[in-house]
C-alpha cells in the first residue's frame, strides 16, 4: 500500500520515535524509507555583515549531518531500503513545512511520517507547529506520531 514513506527527521525524541515508527511500516510494508531534514538558514542572510555569520550557517549543516547520519543508523540497522536528503531554506518566509510537503510531491511519497509535540493553547500558538502546518497543505496522507 506504502511503496514509498518519507520520514521527516530532526532528531528530536518525537521525531526518533516517528522514525521507529516508519520503519515497523516500511518493514511489513516492503517500503522504501526517504528520511528528510530540513535546515532552515534564511535567518542567518537576514545581516550578513553580523561576525560569524559563516562559522553559524556551517555548524546549522554540520549538526543536520549528525542528524540524518544518526537516523541512518537506525535505518541501516533495521535492514530496509532507505535514502537521506537534506534541504536547506535560505529565503525568508519559506517554511519547513512546505518544504517536506515539495520533497513528498517530488520522490513521490505515498505517506509521509511526522512526530508531534502535541502542544496545546499558548504554547501552540507561540511555537506553531511543523506538523500542523504539514497537515493543513499535505496531498498524501500524513502519519501522526505524538510525544508520549
Amino acid at each position: 500500500m506504502y511503496d514509498h514513506i518519507l520520514v521527516a527527521i530532526d532528531g528530536s525524541k518525537t521525531s526518533n520515535l516517528a522514525l521507529k515508527e516508519a520503519i515497523k511500516l516500511a518493514k511489513s510494508e516492503d517500503s522504501t524509507l526517504r528520511l528528510v531534514h530540513v535546515v532552515d538558514v534564511s535567518l542567518t542572510y537576514t545581516d550578513l555583515g553580523a561576525p560569524y555569520v559563516l562559522d553559524y550557517q556551517e555548524a546549522i549543516r554540520a549538526a543536520a549531518r549528525k542528524v540524518i547520519a544518526d537516523c541512518a543508523v537506525l535505518a541501516q540497522e533495521a535492514a530496509i531500503k532507505f535514502d537521506t536528503k537534506s534541504i536547506e531554506i535560505d529565503a525568508l518566509g519559506r517554511h519547513v513545512h512546505d518544504a517536506i510537503e515539495e520533497e513528498a510531491q517530488r520522490w513521490p511519497a505515498d505517506l509521509i511520517v511526522i512526530g508531534t509535540h502535541g502542544r496545546r493553547g499558548v504554547r501552540r500558538w507561540l511555537l506553531g507547529s511543523v506538523a500542523e502546518g504539514l497537515v493543513r497543505i499535505a496531498s498524501k496522507p500524513v502519519l501522526l506520531v505524538r510525544a508520549p
